[in-house]
């Protein structure tokens, strides 16, 4: 009884009410097309990127249609990694092949949350850039409204574990007979920029811009880093992760004043940034900590120190590069030299 009384608490707000009826609206938008056999990681991307539903909605929507729907028939199955993957050419490769089931996978990112992939499009695997061992994997194989048999789902389910533990997999005729070939989705069109003419007036020939030197606080710029290697910026509307990049130490030990800078650098990157989170890893682990990068001396000259950045519209990531690579020199100095509480405008 106590239950019934809380179970509908949340719709008793204007906008509880409102929040809940625009998910089920999301939900409803998508059962037509996921029904004329899209996949639902393509769907419920594209509708992350139009920012129609949030990354909070995904695992609600994949259980309510995948697990709890009676119309659909899929099956699962959850598997922890056991080993680290980077590339996954030679699994598109192969599930694309898979025309006679629908895949979709949910993986538990550690710093994304929960991400949705589909295998069959090589997009969705350069979103990830990586999978790490250990971490939770959740597999779905069905057919929609077909009734598949059992077997057949269960085998695809093995034939895709195989291919992450292993690379390889043996896949069996039924796998490639079937309605499920995957199409890369359509863009949404752009809108077409409304633009205002002046009768009368020719319109201005817009200049090229014009990089200058971002300067620290007071209006001193730090000393000139070492030239970084050139990085892709990332445009993206969904919230996701760079490749790593690497930042080698060249001072003869990253100590504390190193690290000092590194805080002050990524401090001034979050000001001007601050949906955009800076990721840090050493040897394969994440540091949450920057300190510990310079406990026992650590980190010695020539070692290498790997970043990545998380976020929606990803920018200036060749200059921070290029600042952290200064701050892991012997030129750090010039970072510091500013009062304590004082935030650095370097972007």
């Amino acid at each position: 009884m106590a239950e019934a009384v809380y179970e509908y608490i949340g719709l008793s707000t204007r906008d509880g009410f409102n929040r809940s009826l625009r998910h089920f609206l999301a939900v409803n938008d998508v059962v037509p097309d996921f029904e004329s056999k899209s996949n639902l990681a393509d769907e419920l991307n594209g509708l992350l990127d139009e920012k129609v539903i949030r990354s909070n909605q995904i695992g609600p929507i994949v259980n309510a249609l995948l697990v709890g729907h009676p119309k659909y028939n899929y099956r699962s199955r959850s598997y922890n990694l056991i080993r680290n993957i980077e590339e996954f050419d030679g699994i598109v490769s192969e599930v694309g092949k898979w025309d006679g089931v629908d895949l979709v996978l949910a993986y538990y990112h550690p710093d994304l949350g929960l991400t949705l992939i589909n295998p069959k499009n090589k997009q969705h695997w350069d979103s990830v850039q990586a999978l790490r061992k250990n971490e939770l994997l959740t597999i779905y194989a069905g057919t929609l409204t077909d009734k598949a048999p059992e077997k057949l789902l269960e085998t695809a389910i093995d034939a895709l574990v195989s291919l992450l533990a292993t690379g390889k997999t043996k896949t069996v005729a039924a796998l490639t007979q079937g309605r499920f070939k995957w199409k890369p989705p359509k863009p949404p069109a752009p809108p077409k920029p409304k633009v205002k003419k002046k009768p009368g007036r020719a319109p201005a020939r817009a200049k090229a811009a014009t990089p200058t030197a971002a300067g620290a606080a007071g209006g001193a710029a730090p000393a000139a880093p070492q030239a970084a290697a050139p990085a892709v910026e990332v445009p993206s509307k969904k919230r996701r992760m760079t490749p790593m990049y690497s930042i080698p130490v060249s001072n003869e030990l990253f100590h504390n004043g190193n690290v000092e800078a590194w805080k002050k650098i990524i401090q001034s990157y979050n000001m001007k940034y601050p949906e955009l989170e800076v990721f840090i890893f050493y040897e394969g682990e994440r540091i949450h900590d920057i300190n510990t990068l310079f406990k026992w001396g650590k980190v010695k000259h020539g070692s290498t120190i790997m970043i990545a950045i998380a976020g929606e519209d990803i920018k200036d990531l060749a200059k921070l590069q290029r600042y952290l690579r200064q701050g892991a020199s012997p030129a750090f100095e010039a970072f510091l030299k500013f009062p304590v509480n004082t935030v650095l405008n370097l972007f």
